[in-house]
């Protein structure tokens, strides 16, 4: 480790903590696979990639990510643990916003590596944003299976809202286009919605978030277009 490593690390508490869970549990866990609440990373060299895990699971069931875990379900560790848990400490409190609660613990897999889990739970401060130097505007992102996508404009607004209570709209003639449409097919996107109902994309975007929002549509998150359902 770096001289600049050693000293932050001689200077302040590490954030990480040894994990109660045991190796025996650890492989247990691994051998489920990546879920939407799990996230294996091999390591920490790219942190900007792991900071949107971590967004993602903030913004939607929480989660847990281990560090020093092969998408194949091998267990090689960290060998710069305190190295690797500095990167990602720094990244999450510099590039997420608003700022996201975490938990890091280690667990020792041979003598000399370590895996990083980092459990993050559900926000409710959603949505949480992932702000880089290279990019004007911050990006949010949400859990889908065992990806990460970034939330539309659309999952955004609800993710925002989803704790407002007292959600009103009036039932008329695109809402009933709408549902008629639903009763025949399993799901739609914005555009189609738009363009059955010959109305424009942003009054299809507030319909939509609304009937989310009351509970009568469900949204499902894609990399290229969201579907609503039938809730």
């Amino acid at each position: 480790m770096n001289q600049a490593l050693v000293s932050y690390f001689e200077k302040t508490e590490n954030h990480s903590r040894v994990s109660e869970m045991s190796l025996k549990d650890l492989k247990s866990l691994v051998r489920q696979g990546e879920s939407i609440q799990l996230e294996f990373k091999m390591k920490a060299n790219h942190p900007e990639k792991i900071i949107r895990e971590i967004v993602a699971f903030a913004n939607t069931k929480g989660g847990t990510l281990l560090i020093g875990v092969g998408d194949d379900k091998s267990i090689p560790g960290l060998k710069f643990v305190d190295e690797d848990e500095y990167i990602l400490v720094r990244a999450i409190e510099r590039n997420c916003f608003p700022p996201i609660a975490y938990d890091i613990e280690r667990i020792s897999v041979t003598d000399d590596r370590e895996v990083l889990v980092i459990t993050i739970p559900k926000s409710n401060k959603k949505p949480h944003y992932v702000q880089l130097e290279t990019e004007e505007m911050g990006k949010a992102y949400v859990r889908v299976a065992d990806r990460s996508v970034q939330a539309s404009k659309e999952m955004k607004q609800i993710l925002r809202r989803e704790n407002e209570e007292g959600i009103q709209f009036n039932f008329g003639e695109k809402e009933k286009v709408l549902m008629t449409y639903l009763s025949a097919n399993p799901q739609i996107t914005l555009a189609e919605f738009a363009k059955i109902a010959n109305i424009p994309l942003w009054l299809a975007s507030r319909t939509l978030v609304l009937l989310v929002l009351a509970n009568v549509l469900k949204i499902q998150a894609h990399e290229t277009a969201d579907y609503y359902s039938v809730a």
